[in-house]
């Protein structure tokens, strides 16, 4: 699952404090992350950088 959050518009790469996700998730949310029992994410959008340029022209 790793693989896919790097690929998510939500995915931040911080030199200071890492990579991380920026979805502010709750406890329990965090909790089933963490431990590995979710399969997928519910907050999961790929980032298409090809759509930015797009909505530029």
């Amino acid at each position: 699952m790793a693989d896919c959050c790097e690929r998510c518009v939500h995915f931040v790469s911080d030199d200071e404090l890492g990579d991380y996700c920026g979805v502010s998730l709750d406890e329990d949310e965090m909790e089933r992350f963490l431990t590995g029992s979710v399969n997928q994410c519910n907050y999961f959008r790929l980032y298409d950088e090809y759509k930015m340029v797009n909505k530029q022209i």
